[in-house]
């Protein structure tokens, strides 16, 4: 068998001298014995895949509400493609494979149903009781709200984790963690390398279901740069391959491009400021893991495409109109009447107060299909309660 020790050896031994190790002893903040088979990285990539959070990402939305078909990507199958495509990158690097998988298993944990513009609503049904955010949300779920444990709150992951959740970031994803135990370094390379694999990730699947759903107009999409280029070679190279197979082909080099072009402007910029050590990545104020200036720009036209034509799409705000209503009916009937609520919430609500939070957590927690029904029994008349 290979214990734990051995892990962290080979770690030691392997991994690039700026990569952050198991056995460093970045800690928890309730001291637990140490797993005799696993790193503390696998142990928390363990504990979020059997959270109940994690569990529900599967029927929250990427930007297709669930019951819009089978198709288009959640929240969970989003996580699992981030996941993926960061062990990928963190193995090439020479990086911690098992910190960036767990950053990135953890990083949606803390979404609301009916996606960015459900944070939206609940922010601000909440802009008088501390707001709603939902990085902070994560490093709520997973110090707090998950009960799985007789010993602490939450499931006491590696403080390396809990950094990065905190420092997720992406041109859409600012954290606010104000009043929070955030580290004042710059986060680890593992966990920049999540921010960039979410925004691959979100980009091309998001390209992906925008054509299938027909939002997307594959001639419009002639503008794109990117598009434009890599769809040429396709057809190219298979000049008589009908479109959803060209599709395909064009997205999964879209992925291969940008993924080849962050290893190696990162190495470069590894190399060109000398760094050595993991306490130079933590001293540094810029990212060490990006794309280079061609690639980002190039990937800055296909993010505003996809926001003019997809995300502001009148399909997709008329749903974000409706889950707007949706969620402050929700909002303000159980806070007129939190006897509404399941009875073990109610109770807390009348003993350990903080009504608003309290309420916005249940929310945030919600799948799509959850609120759906919660606001179908309160306010159809014909739908059973």
């Amino acid at each position: 068998m290979i214990l734990r020790q051995e892990h962290e050896r080979r770690e030691a031994e392997i991994l690039a001298p700026y990569a952050v190790k198991s056995g460093s002893g970045s800690g928890r903040h309730f001291p637990e014995e140490e797993c005799p088979f696993r790193t503390c990285f696998q142990r928390d990539r363990d504990r979020i895949v059997h959270s109940e959070a994690f569990r529900r990402l599967e029927y929250k939305t990427q930007v297709f509400v669930n019951h819009e078909g089978d198709y288009y990507r959640t929240r969970l199958t989003h996580t699992l493609e981030v996941a993926q495509i960061s062990r990928g990158l963190a193995r090439t690097l020479n990086l911690n494979e098992d910190l960036a998988e767990a950053i990135a298993l953890a990083h949606d944990l803390g979404h609301t149903p009916f996606g960015h513009r459900g944070e939206a609503s609940l922010n601000q049904l909440m802009s008088e009781h501390g707001g709603f955010e939902h990085n902070r949300q994560s490093y709520r779920v997973v110090t707090l709200l998950e009960k799985r444990y007789p010993n602490f709150p939450g499931l006491n992951l590696s403080i390396k984790v809990l950094d990065g959740i905190l420092g997720h970031a992406s041109e859409y994803d600012q954290p606010e963690t104000s009043g929070l135990d955030f580290p004042s370094q710059y986060p680890s390379l593992e966990a920049q390398l999540v921010n960039v694999a979410d925004e691959i990730a979100y980009m091309n699947h998001d390209l992906d279901d925008g054509l299938e759903s027909g939002m997307l107009n594959p001639t419009g999409l002639e503008e794109v740069r990117l598009w434009r280029e890599t769809m040429g070679q396709v057809r190219k190279d298979y000049s008589d391959i009908p479109f959803k197979m060209a599709k395909h082909q064009t997205i999964r080099r879209l992925i291969h491009l940008l993924v080849t072009d962050l290893q190696s402007e990162t190495k470069r910029r590894l190399e060109s400021k000398g760094i050595t050590r993991v306490e130079e990545v933590y001293a540094t104020k810029e990212p060490l893991v990006a794309l280079s200036q061609t690639a980002a720009t190039k990937t800055k036209e296909l993010k505003d495409y996809l926001f003019a034509h997809l995300y502001r799409h009148f399909r997709v705000e008329r749903m974000a109109d409706k889950s707007n209503r949706i969620l402050a009916a929700l909002f303000d009937t159980y806070l007129k009447n939190p006897k509404v609520l399941p009875p073990s919430l109610e109770r807390a609500i009348r003993t350990e107060g903080d009504a608003y939070r309290k309420v916005c957590d249940y929310i945030a927690g919600m799948t799509d299909r959850f609120a759906l029904s919660e606001y179908a029994k309160l306010f159809d008349p014909n739908e059973k309660v």
